[in-house]
């Protein structure tokens, strides 16, 4: 693939842009070959634009170049570029301004963004579906969201008039962002609660508060010193028989792509009772992959089918 690809990819995704967020260019699907390094999303009028690994100086030029001719016709009005391979690196404005404050919109839902850290701004846009999935099922019921970080499973569970939510998650920083994430959506947290705990050691506290309608599993891969998903993916899942409700549904996530669907399926094959496997669901054609098990994988169980 070359620059003139590339530029046609952009325009051709941008025709309906609004204020939603919305992915341009996902190189990391591994369909696009010497631009595996490279993500381009629309964030309202912000370009972003990450680069995994280094690329050669000439592609870069070429890339920024053109980008900055694209948005003269575009609604953007400012790029920024984070180079993601450089630890604590902080990102580059190439033109504009980067304000403060910025938010994700997802489906009119705000998300608090920090787009001046190296680090995950705090929305995970191949997520939307998995969203909005719980959204469509959650009236009424009881929702358990572990490994909240900003609770935007919690915002889809509350937008679709879930009775209650509990959070947990070890980052209160992260926690801290989900309660603000409910308050600029006008979104009571009377019913929702906000836990930073270490999950693999709190199943007490999270019994507690259940038995629970439908319990979200969205960990991370690998979190050094508390979580890895190879080892420690099971311990959670041998829990799901006391801490749920007749019909649970569990959504259970999976990002690595060293492990596929069927690690999570055994898992609960081996290690529950009741729990039954009903379907996978799609990823955002945005997020299309090479290879669909490298992917995001969210499966959905349920209790006593």
């Amino acid at each position: 693939m070359n620059i003139n690809k590339l530029k046609h990819i952009i325009e051709d995704n941008s025709q309906d842009l609004t204020q939603e967020f919305k992915r341009l260019f996902h190189g990391r699907s591994g369909l696009y070959d010497g631009y595996n390094f490279l993500t381009i999303d629309s964030i309202d009028n912000i370009l972003s634009i990450a680069f995994y690994f280094e690329c050669e100086i000439q592609l870069e030029n070429e890339l920024l170049n053109m980008l900055k001719k694209f948005i003269n016709t575009s609604r953007h009005k400012t790029i920024i570029l984070q180079r993601r391979y450089i630890q604590g690196s902080a990102p580059e404005v190439i033109i504009g301004e980067l304000e403060d404050i910025n938010y994700a919109i997802e489906n009119g839902i705000k998300f608090k963004l920090n787009l001046k850290s190296n680090q995950n701004s705090g929305y995970f846009p191949d997520m939307k579906i998995g969203r909005e999935y719980i959204k469509s099922i959650a009236k009424g019921k009881k929702v358990l969201n572990l490994f909240s970080y900003t609770c935007g499973f919690s915002i889809a569970a509350i937008s679709g008039d879930a009775s209650s939510v509990v959070n947990m998650d070890m980052s209160k920083s992260a926690l801290s962002i989900g309660r603000e994430n409910h308050r600029i959506n006008n979104l009571s947290t009377a019913n929702v609660k906000f836990y930073p705990h270490n999950i693999l050691k709190s199943f007490s506290r999270i019994k507690k508060d259940g038995p629970y309608d439908i319990i979200i599993i969205d960990p991370p891969t690998f979190q050094k010193g508390s979580f890895a998903a190879s080892n420690d993916y099971v311990k959670i899942i041998k829990r799901l028989d006391d801490i749920s409700n007749e019909n649970c549904i569990v959504l259970a996530s999976l990002n690595s792509p060293d492990l596929n669907s069927d690690f999570i399926i055994d898992l609960f094959k081996t290690n529950t009772k009741e729990f039954e496997y009903v379907k996978r669901l799609n990823n955002l054609e945005d997020f299309k992959a090479k290879t669909e098990e490298k992917s995001l994988k969210n499966l959905v169980f349920q209790r006593n089918l």
